[in-house]
């Protein structure tokens, strides 16, 4: 007997969350099951709807990104969409519609090792995005306030204030649990189960197995069956991601525990240490025996804030007793062995492409790192990059003579001629760190 439908006029709740009254009108039949959950069916009009075949095409084409194993770039699938849009929909509809295999791509990890990304096909991206613009509006009020990743309006900037927040309210040891190739090893039998508790529409529950299982594209050729896990890289990993670990995050609450979770880097936050040995052997316990994920144990630590690294931050206490954001050592270091790569003095390259180069690493750095240190940290890294760039020049003036000549030339030898700067008379300060500068005017004016 199906549950008994809710009037569009009503509210749909889950978990004491309200979703838009809007949104549910466009997503067909909502209803409540016997436990009180609200589901969702007749979504599959909804996600072959033109409106959000054409929002998806838009945000896949802007994500760029390479193509998959049939070489199809994301402009080829623009400009063939009108043609192929029709038997695109009409495959989805009647369940014949076959995702391709990702293709396995290995990044390397900062800390060693590799990350295994799955790079979907240009279409199955399309489709991939086609469904997540439809289920993230439905799941994404149900998840907890303390996950932070890949959801809307939420950023790791909230994610290490909110870190702040519970270090000034006195939950002053962390345990930081890491995950062994989380989203390669998701159970997917229990994934799917999570799904179809709101998800009651089984043309969409088939379309979105499929995709999981598609299998991988190795780069000997040969395709392996996935059996387990939701390979990093579609549009659709990340909310899968959120919905199988949103099991973990109720259990926390239930137990009262402070949290701040982002993807799979979970960090939970105690007032001893006695209270952290016992937290980590409990969720360890949970996340291997119920959730059947595996826990990587050398990586996963028990310490102070002030030391362990999330997210490339770090809480760091100034001597008025002041806890400020800052980025951890690592990070820094990281930053610094990029700088040097891109500095190199026999790069054989001009200074103007050098700098074009640093401009657009150091922008996104600086934009990741605003929220933290105040402008004594940045002024530190202008001067040690500006060294950098001098040491640069000085190797393509080649001779003592045409350096004096150059240096003479923009006016910054003294009267001895041994004490020169002249980084401010060439301009490069201006071009290199006006990213860094531009992000902190708001920073300047508020320590003013």
């Amino acid at each position: 007997m199906r549950p008994k439908q809710k009037t569009m006029e009503e509210s749909y709740l889950h978990d004491d969350r309200t979703v838009s009254d809007s949104h549910a009108e466009a997503l067909g039949i909502v209803s409540s099951d016997n436990e009180g959950r609200v589901t969702y069916d007749g979504l599959m009009n909804a996600i072959l709807d033109d409106g959000n075949i054409d929002t998806a095409l838009k945000q896949v084409v802007s994500n760029r990104g390479a193509p998959g194993v049939d070489g199809m770039t994301v402009q080829e699938l623009r400009d063939g969409s009108p043609a192929m849009r029709g038997s695109l929909k009409d495959s989805i509809r009647t369940g014949k519609y076959r995702p391709s295999p990702v293709r396995r791509v290995e990044i390397p990890k900062p800390d060693g090792g590799t990350r295994d990304l799955g790079v979907p096909t240009a279409k199955d991206r399309l489709v991939q995005q086609m469904i997540a613009q439809i289920l993230v509006p439905i799941f994404d009020p149900m998840f907890s306030e303390s996950s932070f990743g890949f959801r809307p309006g939420r950023s790791a900037h909230d994610a290490i204030q909110r870190v702040k927040e519970l270090y000034d309210d006195g939950y002053v040891v962390a345990v930081s649990i890491d995950l062994s190739k989380y989203f390669d090893t998701i159970p997917q039998d229990n994934l799917m189960r999570e799904i179809r508790k709101t998800v009651r529409d089984m043309s969409v529950t088939d379309l979105v197995k499929r995709f999981l299982k598609s299998g991988v594209a190795m780069p000997d050729g040969l395709t392996h069956p996935t059996e387990e896990g939701s390979p990093q890289g579609g549009p659709l990993s990340p909310l899968l991601s959120n919905i199988y670990l949103d099991r973990f995050d109720r259990e926390l609450e239930r137990r009262g525990l402070h949290f701040v979770r982002y993807a799979d880097d979970c960090t939970i936050y105690v007032r001893t240490p006695r209270a952290a040995e016992r937290v980590m052997e409990t969720c360890t316990k949970y996340l291997e025996d119920v959730l059947r994920l595996k826990v990587n144990r050398q990586k996963s630590a028990i310490g102070s804030p002030m030391e362990l690294k999330y997210l490339g931050f770090r809480l760091m206490k100034l001597k008025d007793g002041t806890v400020w954001i800052a980025p951890h050592e690592g990070s820094v270091k990281r930053f610094k062995a990029k700088i040097r790569s891109m500095t190199k003095r026999h790069r054989g390259t001009s200074v103007k492409v050098i700098v074009d180069e640093l401009r657009r690493y150091m922008r996104g750095w600086s934009a990741y790192f605003e929220i933290g240190p105040g402008l004594t940290f940045f002024d530190g890294l202008d001067g040690w990059v500006r060294r950098r760039v001098r040491a640069i020049l000085l190797v393509q003036w080649k001779t003592p003579k045409n350096r004096q000549k150059q240096l003479n030339r923009i006016g910054h030898l003294n009267r001895k001629g041994r004490r020169w700067d002249f980084v401010k008379g060439i301009s490069y300060k201006k071009h290199v760190w006006a990213s860094f500068y531009d992000a902190h005017d708001k920073l300047r004016s508020e320590q003013r």
